[in-house]
């Protein structure tokens, strides 16, 4: 598996990893797409995909550094999904080992995200890979 860390402009993020994320964000067109990309990317908007032996693009994340007053410096990861035909193979572990890296590189106290609660093979995943419940993100919908 190779994982690659992509710089901003890189026809990859449309070409190989907006198919894989959009299997967890189906809302995503390639226009809302490049439209968050270039807000984000301000905000510090990264994105890493995981490609398999024969190319391709099997696993999805975005991720940034945040600063704020209850960890000090963390790594967020936005999005983390595994296309569902690689699934069960390593490709999420690669992915969060990665990012942890990044983390552990920037100084970062924790690696976090949120999950859906519906969501429940994505919790027993992120239990396996010894993460914990800290927190319940409340949500306000704003027409």
């Amino acid at each position: 598996m190779k994982i690659i860390d992509f710089e901003p402009g890189d026809p990859r993020l449309t070409e190989d990893l907006l198919p894989v994320l959009t299997e967890l964000r189906p809302h995503l067109t390639e226009e809302l797409f490049l439209s968050v990309l270039a807000e984000g990317q301000g905000q510090g908007l990264r994105f890493t995909a995981a490609y398999d032996a024969d190319g391709a693009c099997v696993g999805a994340a975005g991720w940034r550094l945040v600063a704020n007053t209850s960890l000090v410096r963390h790594l967020y990861v936005d999005d983390l999904v595994t296309s569902a035909t690689a699934r069960s193979g390593g490709v999420g572990h690669a992915l969060l080992a990665h990012l942890e890296e990044h983390a552990r590189a920037a100084g970062c106290t924790a690696l976090t995200l949120d999950s859906g609660t519906q969501r429940t093979d994505a919790h027993r995943f992120y239990f396996r890979e010894r993460m914990a419940v800290t927190a319940f993100n409340f949500q306000k919908a704003l027409a």
